[in-house]
């Protein structure tokens, strides 16, 4: 019904949609009368997309993709990554803190590089049979374990880089373009400049992203051959025929790396799945759903600055300020559930009437707020657009740069 609402808001002009509550009058001492002082509605929103499209686009890593698929299918492998990052960008923080542990424990455990680590959690080595080589059982194999962890150990990570798309440099760019744009929105609040919703959803996705480069920045990007290590022939091995699953099982399960029925196993694919990383011990685990619900929270809050912002309508004020405080609190409510469930598991309280209650309302809590939660996120995707129709003049009044840095 919400996302009716927000249809039918756009269709209508803004001085003809009906007000509960009417706001105050838009006044303003910033008027733009100055064409090389001003910014035009074009320009707000190009820089908003571009800085949207450099923070996801170049933040999605992708794991090592099946053997023998073209272009286009690589392309849209990529988008999708780039999409899950514009519409939820906490799974993403969680996907790359996942392999950012998974890439540390294994290079102290087995003398990986940090390359090497990551290359591992992303489907990067393979055996001569074609499966990859992504599990530790399968280097703790009494047989073909040592020849996959020399194989491994073998490969130069410069070679390993060398088959990275990206450096620091495509990298560093991607994250200047989203340093310079939380810089001007900055210096828009301390100019007393309004800064627009759409402004204000873009700074959320920059500082996110921020999280996403800092824990991939040794990761290769779009890595499209794996590697083969180990003996060049397998004895006895058997055609593989990888397992079908449906697209909310392999997106859920891969994620969170376990399940009952649906455990990923390598020796039955030729490749991860796209939100694969290698399965780890219950305290990393706890940390990355911390550092997700961290960034899920900072996502949420940095919209919460629009609070007072001067919306078209008292409608559009009060849902922005709804969703963008449920987006703020779900992540936090799930994580500390999840805290307390890991804390209880496998303790004798958890077996006491107390520990069931805990249990339950945990559950409870979760089954309502990620829906809510949902619910929200969805809502304010196109909510900012929706305000475009009706700006207050000091939107369009560029920063006096001068006043910071002279004679510019």
């Amino acid at each position: 019904m919400l996302l009716l609402f927000l249809v039918h808001l756009v269709t209508k002009r803004a001085s003809t949609t009906p007000v509960a509550l009417p706001l105050a009058p838009r006044t303003s001492t910033d008027i733009c009368d100055d064409i090389n002082n001003c910014r035009k509605l074009f320009d707000i929103v190009w820089g908003c997309l571009a800085t949207i499209f450099a923070c996801t686009w170049v933040s999605a890593h992708p794991n090592v993709p099946p053997p023998n698929q073209s272009w286009l299918v690589l392309f849209r492998h990529r988008l999708k990554m780039m999409l899950t990052g514009i519409v939820a960008p906490e799974i993403m923080v969680g996907l790359a803190a996942r392999q950012f542990w998974g890439a540390r424990i294994l290079s102290k455990k087995y003398n990986f590089t940090r390359t090497h680590g990551f290359f591992f959690c992303m489907g990067g080595f393979v055996s001569s049979a074609g499966y990859p080589i992504t599990t530790e059982e399968q280097l703790a194999d009494p047989d073909l374990g040592p020849e996959f962890l020399k194989g491994i150990q073998n490969v130069d990570e410069e070679d390993i880089k060398d088959k990275s798309k990206g450096d620091a440099l495509s990298k560093g760019v991607a994250l200047v373009q989203g340093l310079w744009f939380t810089t001007q929105c900055l210096a828009r609040v301390h100019q007393h400049l309004a800064v627009t919703e759409l402004e204000v959803a873009t700074l959320a996705f920059a500082v996110v992203n921020i999280f996403i480069w800092l824990l991939w920045w040794n990761k290769p990007l779009d890595v499209q051959r794996p590697v083969v290590v180990g003996p060049p022939k397998l004895p006895d091995t058997q055609p593989i025929n990888p397992r079908q699953l449906s697209r909310w099982d392999r997106f859920f399960y891969a994620f969170w790396g376990r399940s009952a029925d649906y455990d990923y196993d390598p020796l039955s694919s030729t490749s991860v799945p796209s939100f694969w990383s290698s399965p780890m011990e219950i305290n990393p685990l706890r940390g990355t759903v911390g550092i997700a619900a961290l960034a899920g929270c900072m996502f949420g809050a940095i919209q919460c600055a629009a609070w007072k912002n001067d919306f078209p309508t008292t409608a559009e004020m009060w849902i922005w300020r709804a969703g963008s405080l449920v987006t703020t609190t779900s992540p936090a409510v799930v994580f500390l559930t999840l805290l307390v469930d890991y804390i209880i598991y496998g303790t004798t309280f958890e077996e006491t009437a107390l520990g069931d209650a805990i249990s339950a309302i945990n559950l409870i809590a979760n089954v309502v707020s990620i829906p809510i939660y949902m619910m929200s996120r969805a809502v304010l995707i196109p909510l900012p657009f929706v305000a475009l129709r009706s700006l207050p003049p000091s939107a369009f009044v560029d920063v006096n740069w001068s006043a910071y840095i002279p004679h510019i």
